[in-house]
């Protein structure tokens, strides 16, 4: 009863929609519930916003990051609901931490990490779309990323050449290529220009082969064949390897991810290139949508666990939650984050979609790492990407390999200090590990001494090649969750996908409030007032 008196009571106790987890997901779900005029309650049991989503300081990433204890699993039945317990699950594995200096966690509290690193934001992708319409932009800061550079058949990294100016500076370029590139981006910008003549459009056929084939087609050397499909389309796997292949670009998606790139050069005024990132880590945006909510009237509560699903006694239909304190709370929806699952219910169609023992997917995985240095990656730039194609690190590569450094200048970490985040798709936690420490291996240098937590001065020393020398790093293999929907009035969100953007991430939330209140819009169009707390079209950096 001490435990359960320590928790404050919720009033009212009946909701449209109660969601539990402060991922993106659920955050974006609340706030359009929120503008729709639902009645909302937002719960999550950690004392942060953002959950799977979160941005942490650095000695309290690598405990969230390991299995949970819960309570033992017992299906209690009352006089008018059944009780079905709410465990975990856990989402990460093969977690390994590499400490070789104490400075980075006696400043831990100056450090913002990115659980779901690296994740970047395009000028005009659908996100940035979002946030311009629910105003959230107020809430938050942007920086540019200042370079991409991509790894080169010797080990170099080199610039991308993403527009007209980065061609023509581009010294790891010959000049055909250079004429190639130019050619192709302008086709690009012809097929997608107003013109209707044949001879300025890509043809239905071509638009619908491989995207690799029509490149391969118009003449374009290996370099810029990787340069075009794994720096500015972003395609995962490779697509050299049409048979083995698990996800092939087509023409038409190419040339789409093309626009949407380039587009997104130049959107913002007080921004360079194409690319930005949140200052204080991509936390901030679940917060931003939380603090949206809250403005229309959902209710916050951190730090309360939810114990219990309650379904009707005689149908097994879901009616509401109990909390730790054994307060019940009622709602005809509700969302649940990836990471809840309800093992069972006593109506085989009351289940939860996507629980555990039904559909959920696991077979996909993304392994992560995080890397603290001294130093860039690049003495020229602060904030940069780097991909590593595949075959560009060892022969049996199959994905591609995405490397995102940050510096203080976001306030990711303290001054003097660089994070690194890398991610690649992996088959398992072995192949994952092999694509990582590869990637790791060729852009920073290690201690003399490789023991872990090893804290000597003297081992910190740079090497000769002059890469970064590495402070602290952990790496770490996350199950992807592609469920995208729910029915019987539960619905559960999926888990920070293996991409750099936000798209597939927010297509699937859309999809979720669809189903759920398929008569509202999804944020709709406002008119901004004084009193209301409103957008703007512009970015703040």
């Amino acid at each position: 009863m001490e435990e359960a008196e320590s928790y404050p009571p919720i009033d009212p106790s009946n909701f449209d929609l109660i969601v539990i987890g402060t991922g993106l997901p659920e955050s974006i779900i609340a706030s359009a519930a929120s503008a729709a005029g639902k009645t909302v309650l937002h719960l999550d049991s950690n004392p942060f916003y953002g959950s799977h989503s979160a941005s942490l300081p650095l000695n309290d990433f690598i405990p969230f990051l390991q299995p949970q204890s819960q309570p033992q699993s017992r299906t209690l039945t009352s006089n008018d609901y059944v009780s079905t317990p709410v465990l975990t699950r856990p989402l990460y594995s093969a977690v390994e931490t590499n400490s070789y200096s104490s400075e980075p966690t006696e400043n831990s509290r100056r450090f913002n990490l990115d659980l779901a690193g690296p994740r970047v934001l395009l000028c005009s992708d659908s996100m940035i779309d979002l946030i311009l319409k629910t105003g959230i932009n107020q809430y938050m800061e942007f920086k540019s990323v200042d370079a991409s550079f991509i790894s080169s058949a010797d080990g170099k990294l080199e610039n991308v050449p993403d527009s007209r100016s980065a061609i023509f500076k581009n010294r790891g370029l010959s000049l055909t290529e250079k004429n190639q590139l130019m050619k192709f981006f302008k086709l690009v910008q012809r097929h997608l220009g107003d013109e209707e003549t044949e001879d300025d459009k890509i043809s239905d056929q071509d638009l619908e082969s491989p995207f690799v084939e029509f490149l391969t087609k118009i003449g374009l050397s290996q370099k810029l064949k990787s340069i075009i499909l794994y720096t500015i389309v972003l395609a995962d796997y490779d697509q050299k390897n049409l048979e083995a292949c698990k996800d092939v670009i087509s023409t038409k998606s190419g040339i789409s991810r093309l626009a949407l790139y380039h587009s997104s050069i130049g959107r913002f005024p007080n921004a360079n290139g194409a690319i930005i990132y949140p200052i204080y880590g991509q936390g901030e945006l679940p917060q931003a949508f939380c603090r949206r909510a809250a403005v229309k009237g959902c209710i916050y509560v951190l730090r309360m666990p939810v114990v219990a699903i309650l379904n009707d006694k005689d149908s097994g239909s879901y009616k509401g939650i109990k909390l730790v304190s054994g307060q019940e709370l009622f709602s005809p929806k509700l969302i649940i984050a990836p990471s809840f699952t309800i093992p069972s219910t006593p109506n085989p169609d009351a289940q939860v979609a996507n629980s555990d023992d039904v559909s959920l997917s696991d077979t996909k995985k993304v392994a992560r790492g995080i890397c603290i240095t001294k130093h860039s990656l690049n003495p020229q730039v602060a904030n940069c990407l780097v991909f590593f194609p595949p075959r560009s690190l060892y022969l049996e590569q199959s994905t591609s390999v995405r490397v995102l450094q940050l510096s203080s200048n976001v306030a990711v970490c303290p001054s003097g200090m660089f994070v690194t985040y890398l991610s690649a798709m992996c088959d398992d936690d072995v192949q994952g590990k092999k694509l990582l420490n590869a990637a790791i291996n060729a852009l920073f240098s290690l201690p003399i001494s490789g023991n872990s937590e090893n804290s000597g001065a003297s081992n910190l020393s740079e090497h000769a090649e002059e890469k970064p020398c590495l402070l602290w790093s952990t790496l770490y293999i996350q199950k992807l969750t592609t469920f995208q929907g729910g029915f019987d009035s539960i619905s559960k969100t999926p888990m920070p996908d293996e991409h750099l953007h936000y798209t597939d991430l927010l297509d699937a939330t859309e999809k979720i409030f669809k189903e759920i209140y398929p008569n509202e819009e999804f944020f709709p169009t406002v008119s901004v007032s004084n009193d209301d707390e409103g957008g703007g079209s512009e970015l703040d950096s």
